[in-house]
């Protein structure tokens, strides 16, 4: 009589957990092991949106949420056809975990703590008897009728094998599966700010505003709000820019021009201020939506001397003026990884994936998940929801449904 089949599931973060415990749900009749290479376990997860766990976003259209990856757009509409964010959402219902909506759309447990994301997938997990192995890295898979799996204590066997490993700039992370003959387009920083060491800005930490930034000569631009950090700039419109133009700036070594429109009428504003408060000091302007440091940083940064009133602004200083409102100029120089999430661009080539099984078409038997695949998104729980997405769509097909 034929055992149970054995599946090896490696990588004990969010995609690997998640395809664990789906495919042992589905198919009782199967063996499911975790392997995971270091002593923790699920570790982005716990560090996710500052400790509270960015589970998904609320965005339920498949076609607008395949918008927010600037790698697997088209790739991944059809798996989010399938399971999207409804299904996410109703999965974690189903186990008692309730999801809440923040005004961005950012979804996060209604605890506010990453540890009941966590809490949930290790009671699904002993729950259904799946077996997990810590500190056992992978250093080679071989296949012959069966699948070998070359680790530093033995060697272990499968029957398929689920890739669920995250995303790693180190070359070595994915060699055991560059020797299976699979492409892998080499692992670059995703979801990083950018840095401006001792420049004037840093003083503005913790202030933010929306503003429009453009990576010059490039097509790359957003629009959202511009977080100032001591060490430079971030908040969500650095971070989509840094996701899209991600090949872009790890070509230019992060060292890079940008521009920010901090206000997109400021040569009207500038008239109408002269008009009204002619005998009035420019830096002592009041403005509803410019916050009064951010203001007199501007008027700095424009060389406008403290006494001067908006009657007495000659034409070089009004163009001065004009020029770092619309069009303010920064130099980065270096990039500094946001909080302490790391999103990479790159993996396995997507061509080499079956999408609607997430099976390798070279390896029969050989399933991916998560940011092992070349797919990233923005910042805002879209992650995730690629992990969830295709951690299910590996567990259906193995389960066979």
């Amino acid at each position: 009589m034929k055992g149970k089949e054995k599946i090896v599931v490696i990588g004990g973060g969010a995609s690997g957990f998640f395809a664990a415990i789906n495919i042992a749900r589905l198919n009782p009749q199967t063996n499911v092991v975790i392997l995971e290479k270091t002593s923790k376990l699920l570790s982005k997860v716990k560090v996710s949106g500052g400790g509270r766990c960015n589970v998904t976003h609320a965005c339920f259209d498949p076609k607008e949420l395949s918008w927010h990856y600037p790698r697997g757009e088209k790739e991944l509409l059809g798996p989010l056809h399938h399971f999207g964010v409804g299904d996410i959402i109703e999965w974690f219902e189903e186990r008692g975990v309730e999801l809440k909506v923040e005004e961005d759309g950012r979804m996060f447990p209604s605890s506010n703590s990453s540890q009941t994301i966590i809490d949930c997938f290790l009671e699904e997990a002993k729950k259904l008897a799946i077996s997990i192995k810590m500190s056992t890295e992978v250093l080679k898979i071989t296949k012959t009728n069966n699948f070998q799996l070359q680790c530093k204590d033995g060697v272990i066997e499968a029957d398929k094998i689920v890739v669920g490993v995250g995303g790693n700039s180190k070359e070595k992370h994915y060699e055991f599966l560059n020797e299976l003959g699979l492409n892998i387009i080499a692992p670059i920083p995703s979801l990083f700010t950018f840095n401006l060491p001792k420049h004037p800005s840093n003083q503005l930490m913790g202030l933010s505003i929306n503003a429009t930034v453009k990576l010059k000569a490039t097509d790359f631009e957003e629009y959202g709000p511009v977080l100032f950090t001591h060490w430079g700039m971030s908040g969500p419109v650095i971070l989509k820019l840094s996701a899209k133009a991600a090949k872009y700036l790890f070509a230019k070594s992060y060292q890079f021009e940008f521009a920010v429109c901090w206000m997109d009428n400021a040569e009207s504003f500038i008239e109408e201020q002269r008009k009204r408060y002619g005998n009035k000091l420019v830096w002592k302007t009041s403005l509803s939506e410019i916050p009064k440091r951010l203001w007199t940083y501007f008027i700095d940064r424009a060389s406008i001397a403290s006494d001067k009133n908006w009657a007495d602004l000659n034409k070089e200083e009004v163009e001065r003026l004009e020029q770092v409102l619309s069009n303010d100029l920064y130099t980065a120089n270096g990039k500094t990884t946001f909080k302490e999430e790391f999103v990479t661009c790159g993996g396995l080539e997507l061509g080499e994936v079956n999408m609607k099984t997430m099976e390798s078409k070279k390896v029969e038997g050989l399933y991916f998940c998560g940011e092992v695949l070349d797919v990233d998104a923005v910042t805002g729980g879209f992650n995730f929801q690629a992990a969830w997405t295709t951690s299910y769509r590996a567990a259906l097909a193995i389960s066979g449904k």
